[in-house]
C-alpha cells in the first residue's frame, strides 16, 4: 500500500470478528462496527476516541498490534471515532498559557516538557496556541494520565473542548520516532 497510513479495527480480541479499515479521519465509526476489542496500526499514528466527533477519552496509537488494547488501556469496548496524525517535518512550537483566552503566564515550548510545574513554576495550563507540529498534552507530569491531541491552531479554552476540567501538566511532541 505504499505510503498510505492506515489502521484496522476488529470487533473481538486477537484480531477476530468483523473488521474495519480506516485510512483517514472517521468522526463516527458506529455504522461500521458496534464494538472494538483489538486493532492493528499498519502504518502511521492515530488518536482513537471513545465518543463520536473526536470527543471523550483519547488514546494515542502508533504502529503495532494491540491484541487486547481495550482492557490494557482501561477503555470501554467502544471506539467511536479516530483521527489520523499526519507526519510533521520541521520545527515544533507551542505557546501555553496559564489561563483561558491566552491569559496569565505564557511560555513558549519547542521541545517536550515532562513537568510544567518544575520547569516553569506554572500549576495550570488552560489555553495554548500550537504554531508548528503535533503535540500530546497529558494531565499528569511525566506523560501520564489522560491525554489530548493538539494540532496546529488556537485553543482558547480547554474547558470548552470536552476535557472535563482536565489540567495539563506535561506535553510531548509527536515526532518521527513515533511512526
Amino acid at each position: 500500500l505504499g505510503s498510505f497510513t492506515f489502521i484496522i479495527f476488529y470487533e473481538d480480541r486477537n484480531f477476530q470478528g468483523r473488521s474495519y479499515e480506516c485510512m483517514s479521519d472517521c468522526s463516527d465509526m458506529s455504522s461500521y462496527m458496534n464494538r472494538c476489542h483489538s486493532c492493528r496500526v499498519e502504518r502511521g499514528c492515530f488518536m482513537v476516541y471513545d465518543r463520536t466527533n473526536y470527543m471523550g477519552n483519547q488514546y494515542f496509537m502508533r504502529r503495532g498490534e494491540y491484541a487486547d488494547y481495550m482492557s490494557m488501556m482501561g477503555m470501554s469496548d467502544c471506539i467511536r471515532s479516530c483521527r489520523m496524525i499526519p507526519m510533521h517535518r520541521g520545527s515544533y512550537r507551542m505557546r501555553m498559557y496559564e489561563r483561558e483566552n491566552f491569559g496569565g503566564q505564557m511560555h513558549e515550548l519547542m521541545d517536550d516538557c515532562e513537568n510544567i510545574m518544575d520547569r516553569y513554576r506554572m500549576n495550570n495550563c488552560m489555553s495554548c496556541n500550537v504554531m508548528d507540529g503535533h503535540w500530546l498534552m497529558y494531565e499528569q507530569p511525566h506523560y501520564r494520565g489522560r491525554m489530548m491531541y493538539m494540532r496546529p491552531g488556537e485553543y482558547r479554552s480547554f474547558m470548552n473542548m470536552g476535557s472535563n476540567g482536565m489540567r495539563f501538566m506535561s506535553m510531548r511532541r509527536i515526532t518521527d520516532s513515533c511512526y
